[in-house]
C-alpha cells in the first residue's frame, strides 16, 4: 500500500485521516475515544493547533485543521497518536502498533469545498450506519459547533466563523444546522476527501501544486463527478466500517 500523503503548506486547511492498525476497532469504546480527545485538546493547548472539526470513530479519526506554519500539525499528530497508543497498550498489556504508520492529509479550498468537507466529517458515523444523526455520536466536533464548550473546547470557533463567513457562533450554529440537514440527503462515501492531495477548483489545485514543487511531480489534476482534486497515482484508503 502506498504511504499516506502529509505535505503541509502554511495557511492551508487540511483534512487529516488516521486509521487504526490493520483496520482494528481499537477505538470502539467511548473511554478510548475520550482519551484521544483529551490528547487532541492538549495539542491545542501546547502547540496552538487550530482545529475546525473532528471525529473519533471506532477505528479511525478525522481532523480538519489550519496550518499556521509552526510545525504544529506534525507535533500535534505525534503527541495525540503517540499518547493514545501508549495509554491503550499499557492498560491492555498490549504490544504492537496502534495506528497505521502514517496519516493522510488533504488540502481543502476554503469555500464551499470546506463546508462539504466539514459535513463529510460530521456524517462519518451516519454513513457507517452506527447512528442516524451526527449528534448521536459521542466524540465529535459537531457537538462543539452546535454548543460551544466553556471548558476544554477544541474547535476554534473564531477561525471557523472567519473561514465560512459568519460573524457569530450563533449564526455558525444555524448555518451548520442547514448544512447538516442538506448533507443527510446524501451520505455515500466519497474518496475525494480521503485519498486526494487536495480538493478545490483548478486555480487552487494548480497553485498548491506549484508551491509543492518537485514533491508534486507525480501528482495529477483529476476531475470527477463530485469535484476536482490533485491526486496521487494510487489510493491510500478503502472503506472501513462502511465509511471514512
Amino acid at each position: 500500500m502506498a504511504r499516506a500523503n502529509r505535505i503541509f503548506c502554511r495557511g492551508y486547511v487540511w483534512h487529516l485521516t488516521h486509521r487504526c492498525h490493520q483496520k482494528t476497532f481499537l477505538l470502539k469504546f467511548a473511554r478510548d475515544r475520550r482519551r484521544w480527545r483529551h490528547w487532541l485538546f492538549e495539542a491545542t493547548r501546547r502547540y496552538g493547533l487550530c482545529v475546525l472539526n473532528y471525529v473519533a470513530t471506532s477505528n479511525h479519526i478525522h481532523l480538519l485543521v489550519v496550518d499556521q506554519g509552526n510545525q504544529e500539525i506534525a507535533a500535534s499528530m505525534q503527541l495525540v497518536a503517540g499518547r493514545t497508543a501508549q495509554e491503550y497498550n499499557g492498560r491492555k498489556n498490549r504490544k504492537g502498533a496502534f495506528w497505521e504508520d502514517r496519516y493522510h492529509a488533504t488540502a481543502v479550498q476554503t469555500d464551499q469545498h470546506l463546508i462539504r468537507c466539514l459535513t463529510y466529517i460530521d456524517l462519518n458515523m451516519v454513513r457507517a450506519r452506527a447512528v442516524s444523526h451526527p449528534g448521536e455520536w459521542d466524540v465529535a466536533g459537531y457537538h462543539e459547533i452546535q454548543r460551544p464548550r466553556l471548558r476544554k473546547g477544541i474547535v476554534d470557533h473564531k477561525a471557523l466563523c472567519d473561514i465560512v463567513g459568519v460573524s457569530t457562533t450563533k449564526k455558525l450554529k444555524l448555518a451548520h444546522d442547514r448544512w447538516t440537514d442538506s448533507s443527510l440527503k446524501q451520505t455515500t462515501r466519497d474518496a475525494l476527501w480521503t485519498e486526494s492531495v487536495a480538493v478545490g477548483d483548478v486555480r487552487f489545485l494548480e497553485k498548491l501544486k506549484s508551491q509543492l514543487g518537485p514533491r508534486a511531480q507525480h501528482k495529477k489534476l483529476r476531475f470527477t463527478d463530485s469535484g476536482n482534486c490533485l491526486a496521487e497515482a494510487a489510493s491510500f484508503y478503502v472503506p472501513i466500517l462502511g465509511s471514512e
